[in-house]
């Protein structure tokens, strides 16, 4: 599937509410535009909508976020989900970093791929050894 650029809740949140993020929302965009630039497609697991729309006037900003960007919403295959349950399992982790796992699962259906976060110690955790799988703190 070539190169991409994964966003995970932190991300997804920087960009939507940017007048309030700073300097997250600043590197958030930055990563966005060299992703653009290399014309690597730029996605969201699916789990992660769960993290970042709440049924509230936020989610107009995540949809607008999503919409405006091009950003593509990755579904939740069976496929995934194992892979992400190994992954936990892997890392010795519980269920509670489910959505983590999905996002770093999600990451390794590319050839290489990148996810960008706001809190990278538990995605780098579950990406550890996994070679075409980067953790790009924003």
């Amino acid at each position: 599937m070539g190169q991409a650029l994964i966003l995970d809740s932190e991300a997804i949140h920087a960009l939507a509410a940017a007048g309030t993020r700073g300097a997250l929302a600043l590197r958030s965009r930055a990563i966005l535009q060299v992703a653009y630039e290399q014309r690597a497609p730029v996605r969201v697991p699916a789990p992660v909508l769960a993290e970042v729309c709440r049924g509230s006037k936020r989610d107009a900003a995540v949809e607008r976020i999503l919409n405006e960007r091009g950003i593509g919403v990755v579904d939740l295959t069976a496929d995934c989900a194992r892979r992400a349950g190994a992954l936990l399992e892997k890392a010795k982790l519980d269920s509670s970093h489910a959505i983590d796992a999905f996002v770093v699962a999600t990451a390794m259906q590319f050839e290489f791929a990148v996810i960008a976060t706001g809190d990278p110690r538990d995605l780098q955790r579950l990406a550890s050894g996994i070679r075409t799988v980067r953790v790009f703190a924003i």
